[in-house]
């Protein structure tokens, strides 16, 4: 039995062609489709485990991440009044809810119309978003929309899914520096959280529920929205970090109308919130 040689004119390229450009794309289309998918997935995980997290842990990221507003922060008559407004609807929670919480808010004067929901139980408000107010129902309506946050645990979503980023970008690029500082992280997620249509309505309904219970009707729960939405690409951070669609003071009033809210006269403005 004879074999046959192979050809002696057979080179190293002819058993190995160069790789085409064609199939350059595809292996960096799949492997940035498996990023995406893992990143998605993560994000999922996330979502789910927040529900997991102890109050005990919540409170430690606080730490962490607080102090970089009360610096900032002011002890004024406006946060106290701030803070006894927010007692009022506190005491309207469930009690599960209230268990292992203590709620405070934090006053930032600075001309901001924003506010924000920290871990460690703290509310941020920004003394431009007082100043758009025009009662106090309707700072009544955004705590207890902060408090809704609270409750569904957005806040957390938004600080895990940075850090989570932030930890596969290190793995990827191989730069532990972007671990080093947690604080740094939690802030700046927290200042650029973006929330879905779906997590604002279920955190206007819980302010919605609360201001009911606090003034025994719902007057003033879309007058701050309403305002807002007609200022919108005014540069608001409120507008970017709580996003307010069309349709959803349209949604408050269905609301009210269905669970049956009389809109009564609005409270006017304490005075050391007047400027």
């Amino acid at each position: 039995m004879t074999f046959q040689k192979p050809p002696l004119n057979d080179s190293a390229e002819d058993r190995n062609p160069p790789v085409s450009n064609r199939d350059l794309l595809i292996l960096l289309g799949l492997f940035l489709g498996v990023v995406v998918g893992v990143v998605w997935l993560l994000g999922l995980l996330v979502n789910n485990l927040v529900w997991l997290i102890p109050t005990q842990v919540e409170k430690t990221l606080g730490h962490l991440i607080v102090p970089a507003y009360e610096r900032l922060a002011q002890p004024t008559p406006a946060q106290d009044v701030l803070n006894q407004l927010l007692q009022r609807l506190e005491q309207q929670l469930p009690e599960e809810q209230r268990q292992e919480r203590d709620y405070r808010v934090l006053y930032v004067p600075d001309e901001t119309v924003n506010a924000l929901a920290v871990p460690g139980d703290v509310i941020i408000i920004y003394q431009g978003l007082v100043a758009q107010a025009e009662s106090e129902n309707e700072l009544a309506m955004v705590l207890g929309h902060e408090l809704g946050h609270f409750a569904h645990r957005d806040h957390l979503r938004s600080l895990g899914r940075e850090i989570l980023f932030r930890a596969i970008a290190a793995t990827f690029l191989g730069d532990l520096g972007a671990l080093q500082s947690v604080a740094v992280s939690g802030v700046s997620a927290i200042s650029r959280s973006h929330y879905s249509q779906s997590q604002e309505l279920q955190a206007d309904e819980m302010g919605l529920t609360l201001l009911n219970a606090v003034y025994g009707h719902a007057g003033g729960a879309t007058d701050f929205f309403r305002r807002l939405r007609q200022q919108r690409g005014s540069g608001i951070a409120f507008l970017s970090t709580h996003p307010s669609p069309r349709n959803r003071v349209n949604k408050l009033e269905r609301l009210i109308q269905e669970r049956g809210y009389s809109v009564g006269k609005i409270s006017p403005l304490p005075p050391s919130l007047v400027d």
